[in-house]
């Protein structure tokens, strides 16, 4: 695959946050993963009421999605983050997790919506990714 971050002059720098404003990518397959959470594989929470620790797990879930089509998280190229009940105050455990997930000079694109729940009351993020591989 052929992807490439781009940061353009008149948008804001938004790799701190970790993303890019713009991927480029050319490849052979899209991958589209359901939006994942940080269950485990036996439904079991990791990261009870703490947002960095589920948004480490729910990346690793999506990793061992893309493991199964061929791809990892250097192919994600747009990310969805939900986050429930969304403060500015948790902006900077969201860049500091996408920030060990992603290299700085491959980050996706991203959009980061506050919403009032998801499907189970003790998830704090879900997460959609969209791969080129």
């Amino acid at each position: 695959m052929s992807r490439q971050s781009f940061q353009p002059a008149d948008l804001f720098p938004s790799t701190d946050y970790g993303f890019a404003q713009v991927v480029s990518a050319e490849g052979k397959k899209i991958i589209f993963c359901a939006g994942q959470t940080s269950w485990d594989k036996d439904n079991n929470l990791i990261g009870e009421n703490d947002l960095g620790k589920q948004m480490e797990k729910t990346l690793e879930n999506i990793g061992t999605a893309l493991a199964e089509v061929g791809g990892t998280l250097a192919d994600v190229c747009r990310l969805t983050i939900y986050i429930v009940d969304y403060n500015p105050g948790m902006l900077e455990t969201i860049a500091a997790e996408l920030n060990k997930a992603f290299d700085k000079d491959a980050l996706p694109a991203n959009t980061l919506l506050g919403i009032q729940a998801l499907a189970v009351p003790d998830f704090l993020v879900e997460m959609e990714a969209t791969a080129v591989i």
